[in-house]
């Protein structure tokens, strides 16, 4: 109905004119003193013209409203090949969509190119970054000092952020290198934990550390990724106090620490792109990415992460892995 009355709305003129006509027509008639039922015969027959032209019209521009309404939405791609039904008059205008939309696919095709060369280059980066990494770290290890311990530190960090742009690049890629087999999950939380042993030794924090006694269907590597950084987190915001790893029911994973918390108001938006938040505002080295990354790895592994924190009293991040039961049967 609404279609309807804006193609009222469009072809006004044309009624006006049509109405215009009509009424000249009666007036000469009427002169000539033409009798009235004589001129409403001719009047009522070209009215039922007009309407069975303006039906016909009205159905042609629906059609044509109907094809452009499942235009919306798809590719330049798909669209040049969308066969179009134009007039003769429509030509030129339909010259112009064909040379915009191939336009569209040039820079679309550009742009894909550009993205898979700077995936490439930040991919072959990355892994270059570590033979200098693999390198210090062997240096460091002859040595024990405060200095040295400070710059393991460091060096750590270091690690974490390739791991992180490595993880970045692979989430957004078309193959993926994910591996579903049963895992002890206790195991992958102690490899997790191990490389994190430095750092609570450095910053003097303590972990309590309660075994699930869990099998689970996952892929190991990027499971491990998911833990190492929430435990990079806790680490990070946490100035004393424990950090807590135990199940809190059944597939339920939760990480707790004693750290600055999470503002309320932050609390709902700590797992999107590039937000970090009043603590992550303290602290500049914050990027907004890791709990992104986290949420969109979780959601791939089939399963679903949470966080609950106060300010000054802490976080617990929970990990749902009961779906994992789903995959494995």
């Amino acid at each position: 109905m609404k279609l309807f009355f804006s193609y009222l709305k469009q072809r006004r003129k044309n009624f006006i004119l049509y109405l215009l006509f009509l009424t000249i027509f009666c007036i000469i008639l009427y002169l000539y003193h033409i009798p009235l039922f004589v001129m409403l015969y001719p009047s009522v027959l070209c009215t039922f013209i007009a309407l069975i032209f303006m039906i016909a019209d009205f159905i042609s521009i629906k059609r044509k409203h109907d094809q452009f309404c499942r235009i919306k939405g798809m590719t330049a791609s798909e669209i040049a090949a969308f066969p179009h039904e134009v007039h003769i008059t429509e030509n030129d205008l339909a010259d112009i969509i064909n040379e915009l939309i191939a336009q569209s696919i040039r820079l679309e095709n550009d742009k894909n190119e550009q993205y898979n060369d700077m995936i490439e280059y930040y991919t072959l980066w990355a892994h270059q970054i570590k033979t200098p990494i693999a390198s210090m770290r062997l240096t460091l290890q002859n040595e024990d000092s405060r200095l040295s311990r400070q710059l393991k530190s460091d060096l750590f960090r270091v690690e974490q952020y390739v791991e992180m742009v490595l993880a970045f690049l692979r989430l957004n890629s078309e193959s993926t290198d994910y591996v579903f087999a049963q895992h002890s999950l206790d195991k992958i939380i102690k490899q997790a934990v191990r490389r994190f042993a430095g750092e609570f030794i450095v910053r003097g924090i303590s972990l309590e550390y309660e075994p699930t006694n869990m099998e689970i269907i996952t892929d190991e590597k990027w499971l491990s990724f998911v833990i190492e950084q929430i435990i990079s987190n806790a680490l990070k915001y946490t100035k004393e106090g424990s950090i807590k790893i135990y199940s809190k029911k059944p597939k339920l994973l939760c990480i707790e620490d004693t750290g600055i918390g999470i503002a309320k108001e932050d609390l709902p938006r700590i797992f999107e792109k590039g937000y970090t938040g009043k603590g992550g505002r303290s602290d500049k080295s914050a990027s907004g990415i890791g709990l992104y990354l986290c949420r969109r790895i979780c959601s791939n592994l089939g399963a679903e992460i949470k966080a609950e924190s106060e300010p000054d009293r802490g976080t617990v991040i929970s990990i749902n892995l009961g779906q994992y039961q789903l995959r494995s049967e």
